[in-house]
């Protein structure tokens, strides 16, 4: 199956280069592209399988389209690429639902990679992006001892969203509903004081939940 891909970035040069970069990991993908917050309004429902979403554009931010997106197809993995590295910006993203947060400046080979990675369930991060999540997480992670409040069911589906399991494969896996797996996800978010699923596959690592059966 073709795999479809949106990319919202207002530079055309910069937007096809994220176009040969997703054909040089995936193969041979169907894109459509926007360049601004006003074009991607016909681009935010279902159907794409990952979205790359730029930032700064002309007509505001792209954390508004990630959080359309999100609300709208849940299912679609979405890659902020950008120049921006601060902590509020990346923070911001996070909670916003972001699945990966990629510098633009980095080598193509090094994106190509990650960006093949987040289909095995990896989160697509810059390593500059990954410290600063881990140094974050030092300065306002959960307080001592949350981790422990988690059930064996809570940790088991933290487990499994850690290595890219969607809710729908989740409650599969365990023989549960989904519905009762979204409020496992809920209750975890909320005890480890999380938004995102990157912020997710980071504590499932950091507990050792996220190893293969």
């Amino acid at each position: 199956m073709v795999m479809r891909a949106f990319i919202l970035e207002d530079i055309a040069e910069t937007c096809a280069w994220l176009g040969d970069l997703l054909r040089e990991a995936y193969g041979e993908v169907d894109i459509e592209t926007a360049a601004s917050l006003r074009e991607a309004h016909g681009h935010t429902g279902p159907g794409f399988d990952l979205a790359l979403i730029d930032l700064g554009l002309p007509d505001g931010s792209g954390l508004d389209v990630l959080r359309r997106m999100k609300a709208t197809a849940p299912e679609t993995l979405c890659i902020v690429t950008t120049v921006m590295g601060d902590d509020a910006t990346v923070v911001s993203a996070l909670s916003a639902g972001a699945d990966g947060y990629l510098l633009k400046e980095q080598p193509a080979a090094i994106l190509i990679r990650q960006l093949r990675q987040i289909m095995d369930g990896v989160p697509a991060l810059s390593p500059a992006i990954a410290r600063r999540i881990m140094h974050h997480f030092r300065l306002t992670g959960p307080l001592t001892g949350q981790d422990a409040a988690l059930t064996d069911r809570e940790r088991e589906v933290l487990g499994l969203i850690g290595r890219g399991l969607r809710n729908a494969e989740v409650a599969a896996e365990l023989g549960i509903a989904v519905s009762t797996v979204a409020g496992y996800v809920k209750d975890t978010y909320r005890k480890l004081g999380i938004s995102s699923r990157a912020e997710a596959a980071w504590h499932a690592t950091r507990l050792g939940l996220r190893e293969d059966d």
